[in-house]
Order: C-alpha cells, then structure tokens, then sequence
C-alpha cells in the first residue's frame, strides 16, 4: 500500500501539449512531489504499461490521469484493455478530458474508471482541479503498490 503523502508515479496520457503543460504547472505551483510521466497517445500509454518499445524501465503507475480523445488508441481503448489486465486493474485511472458528454461519462464508468473529472477552460480552475485530484489520489486514498 502507498503511504499517504509520500510520492507516487503518475502517469498522464495526454495528446494536446497546452494541457500537459498546464498538469505540470499544476504540479509545480501546488508543490506535488509526484513524479508525472506523460504518454502523448494511447499506443505509446500502453507501451508504457507494458514496459515495451523504449519503456523497459519504465514504472508502474500509482495512478493515471486519461484523455479519452487520444490519436492511435482512443482513451475508451486504453481504459478498457487497463481494466481487462489483472496486472494493470488495480491501478486507479481518472479520466481527464474535455467531454461533458453523458455517454462518455456513462461508458468510462462502465469501463470500471475511478473516477471522471471534466477539464476546466480556465487556468486557475484547471489547477484547483489537479490539486484535488492529488490531494483526495495522494492525501486521503490508499492506492495499492504493484
């Protein structure tokens, strides 16, 4: 089990460069220890679970921040193939996106997400955003160690 305030591996999939920039500003304006690694598309998320095509050493994540409009592997793909792997399942996705879609909401939730967080247009809200996510993943969650 992780220990609650001590840092974990979180692994953001995330295609659009502005939003991985604003995760990490998020991160770094909250003082987040975590350390993030980013996968721009699904393929390259899988790989990086795993630990294939330039990712051997790559480690498991604690925690996982999915876009569902992702080229190559939609987000809806990596979720399901996360949560059909008993290795993999256990690891808590979030997914983070632009869709307010009910059916998005809806299918990622039948895809057994843990949670599903519309991105917010606005900075500041963005980063509150990702401040909750870590505190309630980091601070209050017990997460399962692999």
């Amino acid at each position: 089990m992780t220990v609650p305030g001590k840092p974990i591996d979180i692994l953001l999939v995330e295609d659009d460069p502005g939003d991985e920039l604003m995760t990490r500003e998020a991160f770094e304006d909250n003082k987040i220890g975590n350390t993030l690694h980013v996968a721009r598309d699904g393929q390259e998320a899988l790989d990086f679970l795993y630990r294939v095509d330039g990712y051997a050493d790559a480690p498991r994540p604690d925690l996982i921040l999915l876009d569902l409009n992702l080229p190559r592997y939609d987000g809806r793909q990596v979720l399901a193939k996360i949560k059909a792997d008993p290795e993999l399942a256990l690891i808590p996705v979030v997914v983070l996106t632009t869709s307010a879609a009910e059916e998005d909401i809806l299918r990622s939730y039948k895809l057994h997400a843990n949670a599903y967080v519309t991105k917010p247009v606005d900075l500041e809200q963005f980063v509150s955003a990702i401040k909750q996510i870590d505190d309630f993943f980091v601070q209050v969650v017990r997460l399962p160690r692999q």
